[in-house]
């Protein structure tokens, strides 16, 4: 319920209050208009709080209207024109759906964004990343996909900065979009977003990714992978990350940014905040729970090439493996003619 004087409507104290002649007595001509005035304004307020409420419904929270939802999806369709290969297969309606959520429903907004992520998906190829290719980045088990769930099903991606093992800005790039697309090919169906567990336990600067890595990362997450994100837990960050964050929020559009949520183990109200997305008995120890569990590369590395077979099957890929000197398996890639249907969960 909105409250009557909490609407931001200000009402003028004079028209709630008698007026008071210069010789100490009460105006009562004045009083009557000083009250017609105040019903009045009362009338307004309530005609601006079903206006309001109207806007809130089809414009700041379009979530609540299915049918202003779809009218902007066939907008934004029409608006893109003839789609092709991997693009068509990328524009489903719930990934329009997110950009059109990503620029606050506005069409134009999300036309331009969806196309410099089609521009950059054409270059970048993240479909197409297979395993072997970034399982070096993984050896430490920096970042990895959980093979536990949030409350809500959502995929889990696991960080560890302080196990950074690798100094290639590509390489480090190619790990992170292959970990999304990772998780985004493994959300269960009704699903769209997942979820990061940072532990910041042993991070320092020495081990911190260069300022560049670490906006374009920022820069692939918010601009091609829009709402994909619910929420970003940084654990136990130490004092002196607070210099390497001042610098980091300025990358972060507002969205993202109210994504991040600081967890300190010695404050409870942080602790209340991840308990409730998660259960103490599934969350790792590493973020207060009781899950013992333990990264294991080669475990890993075979649950991957089994996903990279899912992935190319989804995209209509004919995947030819060789051994690659590693001994891990790596594949070329080359696309089918005609794509067959998806197997697996959508993927964007």
């Amino acid at each position: 319920m909105i409250s009557l004087w909490s609407f931001p409507i200000s009402i003028p104290t004079f028209v709630a209050m008698p007026i008071i002649s210069s010789s100490g007595h009460s105006n009562k001509t004045s009083v009557s208009l000083s009250i017609s005035g105040f019903c009045v304004l009362l009338l307004l307020r309530d005609k601006a709080v079903v206006m309001f409420r109207r806007r809130s419904n089809t414009t700041e929270n379009p979530e609540l209207d299915s049918a202003f939802q779809q009218e902007k999806v066939s907008e934004l369709r029409t608006a893109l024109g003839t789609l092709s290969g991997h693009s068509s297969r990328f524009c489903t309606d719930a990934c329009l759906r997110r950009y059109l959520r990503a620029r606050s429903w506005n069409v134009d907004k999300a036309k331009r964004m969806l196309e410099e992520t089609l521009k950059w998906r054409s270059t970048f190829k993240p479909e197409e990343i297979r395993w072997p290719e970034v399982a070096h980045e993984s050896e430490t088990g920096k970042a990895y996909r959980a093979n536990f769930q949030d409350k809500e099903g959502r995929t889990v991606i696991v960080m560890t900065p302080a196990k950074q093992n690798t100094k290639s800005h590509e390489k480090q790039l190619q790990h992170l979009v292959y970990l999304l697309e990772n998780a985004i090919l493994n959300l269960p169906e009704g699903q769209e977003q997942m979820v990061w567990l940072i532990d910041f336990n042993g991070w320092s600067l020495s081990n911190a990714v260069p300022i560049k890595t670490a906006r374009e990362s920022v820069n692939i997450l918010q601009n091609h992978y829009p709402e994909r994100l619910v929420t970003a837990f940084l654990y136990n960050p130490p004092r002196i990350f607070e210099t390497f964050w001042k610098i980091v929020k300025y990358f972060l559009d507002p969205m993202t940014f109210q994504k991040v949520k600081f967890i300190y183990p010695k404050n409870e109200e942080s602790m209340d905040l991840i308990r409730r997305h998660f259960d103490i008995e599934v969350l790792p120890v590493e973020f207060g729970g009781r899950n013992n569990i333990q990264y294991n590369h080669e475990e890993y590395s075979r649950l991957m090439e089994k996903d990279d077979m899912r992935m190319a099957s989804f995209w209509g890929l004919n995947e030819k493996p060789k051994h690659a000197a590693n001994g891990h398996l790596t594949s070329e890639v080359t696309p089918e003619p005609e794509p067959s249907l998806p197997l697996v969960a959508q993927a964007s």
